[in-house]
């Protein structure tokens, strides 16, 4: 696999985790609405979460290939599995009603006056414990498995990565400052489908690896 594949498919992957959009996303977008420097440090945290899921499943995900030798079809099956289940469920939630969210300044907790410091580590800490993420990377690295191999490959596949999320997350917040208080369901669900779409395709690119 040549580097800018490499590259590409760290694109691809970090979007695929960041396009749905989630609790996280409209939490973003509220931020936003409230706070712009808040917001910037709020998208990093979650591009650098990303990041980092996306680096510990690489170094790891040659070895459990390795591990495996042997079985490489059945870990790309397995791998597959998991994408396909992620890629099914995540398009089913996006034809369900988006449960409400707390509007701006409604409890405590929202955000209001934090400074981007502490913004930054609310924002890793809620995206670090979604179990979603970990699996996703986890599955993805570890059929690639040999791909990624060398440090140069898995450095540009994780580089690309933080890229893509970072990128996707940036948007949100420049486009918090155009919506209302919430975002359309509409809206919500195509990234749904677009984000999950992704993982679908790569689902089937796991399972039957194009030469």
């Amino acid at each position: 696999m040549s580097m800018w594949t490499t590259a590409m498919a760290g694109a691809a992957a970090g979007l695929g985790v960041a396009m749905p959009l989630g609790a996280v996303g409209v939490l973003l977008i509220q931020q936003g609405m409230r706070d712009r420097r808040g917001a910037v440090a709020a998208a990093a945290a979650v591009a650098v979460v990303d990041c980092a899921y996306a680096a510990v499943a690489t170094a790891l995900g040659p070895l459990v290939a390795s591990a495996l030798s042997g079985v490489e079809a059945w870990v790309r099956l397995v791998s597959a599995a998991v994408l396909a289940v992620i890629a099914v469920r995540g398009l089913l939630a996006s034809r369900r009603p988006r449960p409400a969210v707390a509007s701006e300044g409604e409890g405590e907790g929202t955000g209001a006056g934090e400074g981007p410091v502490r913004t930054f580590t609310r924002f890793a800490a809620i995206t670090l414990i979604n179990p979603t993420t970990a699996l996703y990377f986890a599955a993805l690295t570890t059929a690639q498995g040999a791909t990624l191999s060398t440090g140069a490959a898995g450095a540009v596949f994780v580089g690309a990565v933080f890229l893509a999320s970072l990128g996707w997350q940036q948007l949100l917040v420049a486009a918090s400052g155009f919506a209302g208080t919430r975002i359309s369901d509409t809206a919500r669900a195509w990234t749904f489908r677009i984000g999950y779409g992704l993982v679908a395709v790569y689902a089937v690119r796991v399972a039957l690896p194009l030469p």
